[in-house]
């Protein structure tokens, strides 16, 4: 594995997969690796894929009391798994490489930006799509993958890089939807996770057994209620709805839609979701 802290250096590295005709699958990360983050690296292996990894804490996507101070950061150990998983390069600028003083494009997240969880974080997805914008300037993927645990973000991306391929601003870039990780208890694995007290580990596992629940209704106020149900006291529930899987707009049938959750588990801030089936 190539690791590369400046753009330069990036751009050496990405050399060899031009010299040698590959194509590029790109995977951007805020670091704290675990499995789910590794379930997108073997993606884009399974599709002979040069990959390229980026550890980057993103200042702009913390808003004010926000948990950047405290976001782990353990690039010596991120380094040591992705070399053990075959990453052909890990980028892990600085900030001035990332935000020079000028030319970085500020993009916006628009109305969706701030619903959901842009209306309890505000100028997240601004600060989320203005780094992912820069990344892909630098990169330069065929292939971007990104975890299904963050829809919302998703979305956002895929509708970011549509609009600018239309506009003639970007080459193509095919946005990969990979499957939310669980541990065994069924909880959604996040950088975030290891921040849970002990004690509340029982409680943040009933996110996901909630939406699991919920699942198996066939109308919307079933949907909600039984996932509500499910819901350990100790949880302090932020939102949760049903939205259109592509636009996430908030929808009133359970059929093909997607439950969303977030919720806070002492001090720890998770989201969630479960894509929804259809119902006999």
């Amino acid at each position: 594995m190539q690791l590369a802290h400046t753009i330069a250096e990036l751009n050496q590295a990405l050399a060899s997969a031009d010299a040698d005709g590959k194509r590029v699958g790109f995977v951007p990360t805020m670091g704290a690796l675990h499995a789910g983050h590794l379930s997108l690296v073997k993606k884009a292996q399974e599709l002979d894929l040069f990959v390229v990894v980026s550890v980057f804490v993103n200042p702009r996507q913390f808003g004010h009391g926000d948990d950047l101070t405290n976001y782990p950061r353990t690039l010596g150990v991120d380094a040591r798994v992705l070399t053990d998983a075959g990453v052909d390069i890990l980028f892990a600028p600085s900030g001035s490489e990332v935000y020079p003083s000028s030319g970085v494009e500020e993009i916006s997240a628009g109305e969706l930006g701030n619903r959901f969880e842009g209306a309890s974080r505000p100028g997240h997805f601004d600060g989320m799509l203005t780094v992912v914008n820069r990344l892909f300037n630098l990169v330069q993927p065929d292939v971007a993958f990104f975890g299904s645990k963050d829809a919302q973000q998703l979305v956002l991306v895929s509708q970011m890089v549509k609009r600018q391929v239309a506009n003639g601003d970007r080459e193509p870039i095919k946005i990969v939807a990979c499957d939310t990780v669980r541990d065994e208890s069924g909880l959604a694995l996040s950088s975030r996770n290891q921040r849970i007290a002990r004690d509340l580990l029982p409680a943040a596992q009933t996110i996901s057994t909630a939406l699991f629940a919920g699942s198996k209704k066939p109308s919307k106020q079933a949907c909600i209620e039984a996932a509500k149900a499910e819901l350990d006291p100790k949880i302090r529930l932020d939102y949760i709805e049903l939205v259109n899987p592509d636009t996430f707009e908030v929808v009133e049938s359970c059929e093909g839609s997607r439950m969303v959750i977030a919720a806070r588990v002492g001090e720890v801030r998770l989201i969630d979701n479960l894509l929804l089936g259809g119902f006999a």
